[in-house]
Formats: structure tokens, C-alpha cells, sequence
């Protein structure tokens, strides 16, 4: 592509004027394939926009034996991450249905699918296979029972030696903080590298098993927006996860201080939202496994250099099988205040159970406050009011609106409203979710009532818990409330 203008178009994203080419050919199984297709599209623009360099992407899938489908996403390279997945998304909305093959493209990107070769394919394609059968009753949970479980990742493994240097012998000076897990030291490797390592408390409500879990999962998780995994230590008593060092602490440390919620302005927070959508989405629906995270809360937010989001804490994380949608359990792992009320009441949890404290996140980022009481009620709650009142804007952070981002601010509210509503049938996916951030066009449905806050007595909102239901009768009750 050659371009000339009297004005710079460097970094600025053109979505007009739109053009579209389509194949004269129809699908003779236009529901299937489209199906495919979307699927396909959302992995590729997801590559292309994150790639560094070249933004670029393709894909080839194998349909049936005689029948293939590939498809390619690209944006010019000069713009951002955020800009580039925009322009991606809207191309794809604006692709043909229902044909053989088309391409959607604008000043700033381009995408098209086929069912002939038109790029060299740089590798051999992975087959599309109907999945194997999984069960449904219960979601299958990484429980290693010894030594032989940590082969696969023998590679990450460290000796305590190393982790005791690197940190200065666990010294409080290289302490950044602490949680329920126990601690986090800064550290050194050899190679200069730094680092972040998570000690397991012998004290810790994290045993070996979700130690190995966590291993085990995060090791096989990559994506920007998920903290990486870069190794381990299991010696005598010391349980430690080492991972890379990111240096703007977590979401909280600045979201709910008064002095340091001013430097995260709308734009940032933007980012942030946007990051995290895109990493819950890649656990959702990316990687190569189903994952429900479980936890999904501000602290468990890191922030890097470049106040890029990073998820983090896989402790408590499940793996779904291919066609599973739900599970339960009578362990109720998590945070109060995040916590969906079908997982805290009945223990039945899914990717709508993430979505729910997603949207619990994403109210805490738009409102600069904790969902703890706020004048007699819970911000969740205070902000459904007012939404339905038509007052929105008393509940937003005064330090994020202005006449610029008023609009963007209040389709996040949107948005949030729908992910904590009360029926998780009705709560969008991850992958609508990042549609409805990235296209301002689409109109999201209107919201109903969100759920009611389940809180424990002597509990805030944001403490972790770990209990096994049902409750004694001498404990806590919880109380559904059924309208007549």
C-alpha cells in the first residue's frame, strides 16, 4: 500500500472510508461456518494487535478433509495495540455474510477470509476436530499428588540457593508486599533479571495442591495481559513462585488512595479495562484450555511499566473442558464483593461468574471506590440506583470526567451494569464484552437489576475467604429473597 495526504496520518486510526470485496459464491452451511469464521477472525485480530513489529496475522483451518478456510488480519504498524484491535473489529463486522470469501478493509487495517490459499503459510495448520466428549458434572481441577505431576515444567524449577540470593535472604527491604498467600519479595536473578517471588506462607490458606496448580496452569498461559510465570521452588518447607518483576504494583495500591487515584486519569483506566477484558477473554476463549479464574478482583491487578494490566493469582483458578459451561463445588474459594451470588449461595460457578466480578472491577474503576457500604448501600447497588434514576454521572470518579470522556465513561457503566446483573444467563461473554468496548456502534441492551450483595458478618468486601458449604447451623445463614 502507497499513501499521500498534505497532513500526517502517522499513529491515527481511519475507519472511513470502509471498503468491502466479496466472494460471488454462497455457503451452502452458512450457520456452522459463521460460527467458525468468528472464531477464527477474534484469534487472529487479537495476534495482530498485540504483535510487536508487524502487525500481522493469519490462520488456516481445516474444515473437513476437503475443505479449508484461511483467513489474515493486518494493521498498519505505526498505530497502538488499542487502535489497531479496534480497526480489526470493525472490519470484521463489516465482512460479507454468508459467502465464500471477502475482505474488509480501511486506511488503517484489513481482514479477509477464503477458502483457497492467497498468503504463504508459514507453518502447518492446526486441524478443526469435533472435541472429544467431556463430563459436565464436575469440572475436571489439576490436583498433583507428587513429584512426578512438576515434569512438564522441570525447566521452571529453581534451586532455593538461587531464589535466597536473588532476594537478599528474603530481606525486608526487597518486601513489596503481603497477602493471604503470604509474602512477595523483589529479587535479582544471576542474569540481572528481576523478579517477583511469591513465598507460600506455612500459615497460608493456599496449600501444595492449588501451589501446583498454579504452577501448572500459569506455565502454560501467555498473553500480555496475564502476569508470566517464569519459574518455581519446592524445597524442605519453602513453597516460592517466581514471576516477573512488574513495577507499578497492583490496581489498588493507586485505584482506592486518594492522592494516587489522581494519576491514573481516563485514558489509563481505559487501558486498564480494556487489558483486563482482553486477558479474561484469552482465558475464556483463547488459550488452550478454558480457564475460570475465580478471583478476579483490584489487587490481583499488576501494573507495568507501562501501566499495562496484568492478571494475576491462578491459585484458585479451574480448567473447564471444551464443551463444559458450569460447575459446582462446596469449597467457596475467593473474595467477598467480587464473588457472583450463584457461586457464594450455591457454589455453581462458570466464565458468567468471572464476567460478574469483571463487572464488580470495572465499577470499582469507573467510581474510584471499593464495593463496600457507600451512603447505606453498596456502590454495586448505590450505581444501579442511580442509573435507573437517570443521574449517572454522581457516581463516577469527579477526577476521570470531562467533557471528553464523559460518553466513553458512561458506556462503561453500560456495560458494567450488564455483567453484574442478577441472572448469569443474561450477563454477556467475555467476547461481547470486549466487542462492546472496542465498537462504539453496537448498542448494548439495557440493563436489569443487579444482584443482591451476599456480605459475611466480620467480613469486607475485599477479603479473600475459603469455606466449605453447607454452612454449620450454628454459623452464618445466607437468605434468597423470591419476589410474589
Amino acid at each position: 500500500m502507497l499513501r499521500h495526504d498534505n497532513s500526517s496520518f502517522f499513529s491515527a486510526m481511519d475507519l472511513r472510508p470502509a471498503l468491502m470485496v466479496q466472494h460471488s459464491g454462497n455457503i451452502t452451511d452458512p450457520t456452522a461456518f459463521a460460527q467458525v469464521l468468528a472464531k477464527t477472525l477474534d484469534k487472529i485480530a487479537t495476534r495482530a494487535s498485540n504483535g510487536t513489529g508487524k502487525k500481522f496475522a493469519v490462520e488456516e483451518v481445516i474444515m473437513t478433509s476437503l475443505r479449508r478456510l484461511y483467513t489474515l488480519a493486518q494493521c498498519t504498524p505505526d498505530l497502538t495495540a488499542l487502535d489497531c484491535n479496534s480497526c480489526l473489529r470493525a472490519m470484521i463486522s463489516n465482512l460479507p455474510k454468508g459467502r465464500k470469501g471477502g475482505r474488509s478493509f480501511t486506511l488503517s487495517c484489513s481482514v479477509r477470509f477464503e477458502e483457497y490459499p492467497f498468503y504463504n503459510a508459514p507453518a502447518p495448520p492446526p486441524s478443526y476436530l469435533p472435541p472429544s466428549p467431556a463430563p459436565t458434572s464436575a469440572a475436571p481441577e489439576i490436583r498433583p499428588k507428587g513429584a512426578k505431576e512438576l515434569t512438564a515444567v522441570e525447566s521452571l524449577q529453581f534451586d532455593l540457593a538461587t531464589i535466597q540470593v536473588a532476594t537478599n535472604y528474603f530481606s525486608h527491604e526487597n518486601k513489596l508486599g503481603e497477602g493471604g498467600f503470604g509474602e512477595v519479595f523483589q529479587g535479582r536473578l544471576p542474569n540481572g533479571q528481576q523478579v517477583a517471588v511469591k513465598r507460600l506462607s506455612q500459615r497460608s490458606k493456599q496449600g501444595d495442591g492449588e501451589f501446583k496448580n498454579e504452577i501448572l496452569l500459569v506455565a502454560k498461559l501467555q498473553h500480555i495481559n496475564l502476569v508470566r510465570l517464569l519459574g518455581f521452588c519446592l524445597e524442605g518447607e519453602e513453597k516460592l513462585l517466581v514471576y516477573e518483576f512488574v513495577p507499578n504494583k497492583s490496581l489498588d495500591y493507586f485505584l482506592f488512595d486518594p492522592q494516587k487515584r489522581r494519576q491514573l486519569d481516563w485514558p489509563l483506566r481505559y487501558k486498564i479495562i480494556f487489558g483486563i477484558a482482553r486477558g479474561m477473554l484469552y482465558l475464556h476463549e483463547d488459550s488452550r484450555l478454558r480457564i475460570i479464574h475465580r478471583d478476579l478482583k483490584c489487587s490481583n491487578i499488576l501494573l507495568d511499566s507501562e501501566i499495562n494490566p496484568k492478571i494475576s493469582d491462578f491459585g484458585m483458578a479451574r480448567i473447564f473442558g471444551v464443551n463444559q459451561t458450569q460447575a459446582s463445588t462446596n469449597k467457596i474459594v475467593g473474595t467477598f464483593g467480587y464473588m457472583s451470588p450463584e457461586y457464594a449461595m450455591h457454589g455453581e460457578f462458570s466464565v458468567k461468574s468471572d464476567v460478574y466480578s469483571f463487572g464488580i472491577l470495572l465499577l470499582e474503576i469507573i467510581c474510584g471506590k471499593k464495593n463496600n457500604l457507600y451512603q447505606d448501600e453498596y456502590l454495586a447497588g448505590y450505581a444501579w440506583n442511580q442509573w435507573r434514576d437517570g443521574t449517572p454521572l454522581k457516581v463516577l470518579d469527579p477526577a476521570i470526567v470531562d467533557s471528553n470522556s464523559r460518553d466513553q465513561v458512561l458506556r462503561c457503566l453500560h456495560i458494567c451494569l450488564l455483567c453484574i446483573q442478577e441472572d448469569p444467563a443474561i450477563r454477556p461473554t467475555m467476547t461481547t464484552v470486549v466487542l462492546l468496548l472496542s465498537n462504539n456502534s453496537i448498542t448494548p441492551p439495557s440493563p436489569q437489576h443487579p444482584a443482591f450483595f451476599v456480605q459475611m458478618k466480620g467480613l469486607e468486601s475485599d477479603q479473600s475467604t475459603r469455606r466449605t458449604m453447607p454452612l454449620s447451623i450454628n454459623g452464618v445463614s445466607l437468605t434468597e429473597l423470591c419476589p410474589r
